[in-house]
């Protein structure tokens, strides 16, 4: 998720967000947020977005610890439970049906 949207979700500014994360960097490795190139993100913006992935977005009620910031880690790391899970039920549904 992009960082701009992360923020949204945590009622929070992009620009307090993202000092908040380079504050806390280190929690950060690039396996759990990256930037995106000039290329990626699509435009002239003078900042290119941050990207977080499942482990980053766990993360960041480590950094981020208001109480809007805990429920939202909650139900984010649910909707990727129930995704994990989802995929998972398919899978084996698919296995069974291989002629």
């Amino acid at each position: 998720m992009l960082d701009n949207d992360l923020a949204n979700l945590y009622g929070v500014l992009t620009g307090k967000f993202n000092e908040q994360i380079k504050r806390n960097l280190d929690r950060f490795p690039e396996n759990f947020m990256f930037q995106l190139t000039k290329e990626e993100a699509m435009g002239g913006k003078r900042k290119f977005p941050y990207v977080f992935t499942e482990q980053g977005i766990a993360m960041l009620s480590s950094v981020l610890r208001s109480d809007i910031a805990i429920k939202v880690s909650i139900e984010i790391i649910k909707a990727f439970v129930s995704i994990k899970r989802f995929i998972f039920k398919n899978k084996k549904m698919a296995e069974k049906n291989k002629f």
